[in-house]
C-alpha cells in the first residue's frame, strides 16, 4: 500500500493500536496472546517508520505505551520479580495495612491462611488467580513438612466457611477464590469425611462488648481516612472491570479482583457501623455513637465520597440497629432530621432519583456508590441483545461505554484532602483500614435484643 491511501490506512491502524494500549495498559500483562499480537504489530510499524515520516510522532508514542505496559520486545529480557501483596481483609501487620493500595492482577502473589478442621492453619503463597486444585497442592506440600499428617492432594477438598456456619464446597477448577470470600469467611482444607464437622473460627462467633477505637476518634478523622482509603481502592479498579463483571460474571473473576474487593469493602463498612453500635452496652453512649456516625456520613458526603456515605447510612438502617427505639429517642432532633434527609437521599425510589440529582452536580474527584453503576450496566446488558441478526448492537455498546466513561470522569482529578496530622494519625488510619466486624445478621439481632428486648 503505497501513496496517500496506504499511509491513511497505516495511520488508522496505528491510531487504533494506540487507543487499545492506552485503554488496557497493565491488563495486557495477563493476556499472552494479546502481547504477541502487539509485539508483531510494533515490529512491523517500526519497519515502516523510515518510509513514512508522518508516522514518526505516533510511533514514538507507541514506543512509550509499549514500555508502560511492559511488553518488552527483546525476548531475553527477564521479567521483574513479583512482590507479594496483602489483601486488605487479611492484614495481620500494621505496616501492611498502612501501605498505599495498588491494583491487583491475576498473576500477583499473596499470602493466605488455609485452616484445618481443628483450626490449626498453614500459610501458603499463591497467585491471586490460583485454582482450587493449585491451592490444595500448596496445602498438601506444606503439610508434608509440618507435624500435621500429610494427606493426598486428591483426597482433600477446599471449603469456604462463613461466620454464620454456612459452608461452600469449592470445585477444583474454580479460580480467583480469594477475592470472592465473604468478609469473615475463611478457607478450610479437609477430607470429605470431616466436611460436616467444620465450624467457624472462635473469634468470628464470640464477641466482647465494650469501648473500641471508634469512641476515641473524631468524626472528621474517621471520615477523611475512609475517603482516602476508598479513593485508593476506587483508583485501582480498571474501567474494564465494570464491563467484565456484568458481561462475563463468574468467568471474569480474574479481571475483576479490584472491583470485587471494593464491593466487599462497602459491605464491610456497613457491617462495621452496625457492629460498633450493637457492641456498645450503655444507652447514652450508643446514642452518642449514632450521632457520631451521622456526622461521619455528613463529612463523607461533603468529601464527595458517596460510597462511604451510602455504607454508613445503610449500616444505621440495619434492622438490628433501627429497632433500638429507646436509643434513637435519645438522639437530638437536629440529628434525627439530618438522618431522615440522608435516608431520602439513599432511597431507591424512582430509580434512585435523589442520589442521581446530587451526583450529577458534583465535579471530580468523586467516589460514586459503585453498586448502582453495576446495576445500571446490568440493566443495559440484560435489557437488549449484544448481537441482533448476527450484527453487533452498536447502540447497546455505546450506552455501556457512556456509563463506564462516568467512572473516568469521577477520577479525572486527584483527591486532595486537608488531613492534619493528629497525634493518633497512624492509629486511626490503621483502625479504618482493618475493621473488625460481625457479618452474621443473626448474631447482630441477638446483640440487639440483649440491649433492648422489647423495642419494636
Amino acid at each position: 500500500m503505497e501513496g496517500p491511501e496506504g499511509l491513511g490506512r497505516k495511520q488508522a491502524c496505528l491510531a487504533m493500536l494506540l487507543h487499545f494500549l492506552d485503554t488496557y495498559q497493565g491488563l495486557l500483562q495477563e493476556e499472552e496472546g494479546a502481547g504477541r499480537i502487539i509485539k508483531d504489530l510494533y515490529l512491523l510499524i517500526m519497519k515502516d517508520e523510515s518510509l513514512y515520516q508522518d508516522l514518526r510522532e505516533d510511533t514514538l508514542r507507541l514506543h512509550q505505551l509499549v514500555e508502560t505496559v511492559e511488553l518488552k520486545i527483546p525476548e531475553e529480557t527477564q521479567p521483574p520479580s513479583k512482590q507479594v501483596k496483602p489483601l486488605f481483609r487479611h492484614f495481620r501487620r500494621i505496616d501492611s495495612c498502612l501501605q498505599t493500595r495498588v491494583a491487583f492482577r491475576g498473576s500477583d502473589e499473596i499470602f493466605c491462611r488455609v485452616y484445618m478442621p481443628d483450626h490449626s492453619y498453614v500459610t501458603i503463597r499463591s497467585r491471586l488467580s490460583a485454582s482450587v486444585q493449585d491451592i490444595l497442592g500448596s496445602v498438601t506440600e506444606k503439610l508434608q513438612y509440618s507435624e500435621e499428617p500429610a494427606e493426598r492432594e486428591d483426597s482433600l477438598i477446599l471449603v469456604a466457611v462463613a461466620s454464620s456456619g454456612e459452608k461452600v464446597l469449592l470445585q477444583p477448577t474454580e479460580d480467583c477464590v480469594f477475592t470472592t470470600l465473604g468478609i469473615n469467611s475463611h478457607l478450610f482444607a479437609c477430607t470429605r469425611d470431616s466436611y460436616e464437622s467444620l465450624v467457624p473460627l472462635p473469634e468470628e462467633i464470640q464477641v466482647s462488648p465494650g469501648d473500641t477505637e471508634i469512641h476515641r476518634v473524631e468524626p472528621e478523622d474517621v471520615a477523611n481516612h475512609l475517603t482516602a482509603f476508598h479513593w485508593e481502592l476506587f483508583r485501582c479498579v480498571h474501567e474494564l472491570e465494570f464491563v467484565d463483571y456484568v458481561f462475563h460474571g463468574e468467568r471474569g473473576r480474574r479481571e475483576t479482583a479490584n472491583l470485587e474487593l471494593l464491593l466487599q469493602r462497602c459491605s464491610e463498612v456497613t457491617h462495621w457501623v452496625a457492629t460498633e453500635v450493637l457492641l456498645c452496652e450503655a444507652a447514652g453512649k450508643r446514642a452518642q455513637l449514632l450521632k457520631k456516625f451521622i456526622k461521619i456520613a455528613a463529612i463523607c458526603k461533603q468529601n464527595q465520597d458517596l460510597l462511604s456515605f451510602y455504607a454508613v447510612v445503610m449500616g444505621l438502617d440495619n434492622a438490628a440497629v433501627s429497632r433500638l427505639r429507646l436509643t434513637w429517642e435519645k438522639l437530638p432532633g437536629k440529628f434525627k432530621n439530618l438522618f431522615r434527609k440522608f435516608e431520602n437521599l439513599t432511597d431507591p425510589c424512582r430509580n434512585h432519583k435523589s442520589y442521581r440529582d446530587v451526583i450529577s452536580k458534583m465535579k471530580a474527584p468523586v467516589i460514586p456508590f459503585v453498586p448502582l453503576i453495576l446495576k445500571d450496566l446490568t440493566f443495559l446488558h440484560e435489557g437488549s441483545k449484544t448481537l441482533v441478526d448476527g450484527l453487533v448492537n452498536i447502540e447497546k455498546l455505546h450506552s455501556v461505554a457512556e456509563k463506564v466513561r462516568t467512572v473516568r470522569k469521577y477520577r479525572s482529578r486527584p483527591l486532595c484532602l486537608d488531613m492534619e496530622a493528629s497525634p493518633h494519625h497512624l492509629q486511626t488510619k490503621a483502625y479504618v483500614r482493618q475493621f473488625q466486624v460481625i457479618d452474621n445478621q443473626n448474631l447482630l439481632f441477638e446483640l440487639s435484643y440483649k440491649l433492648e428486648a422489647n423495642s419494636q
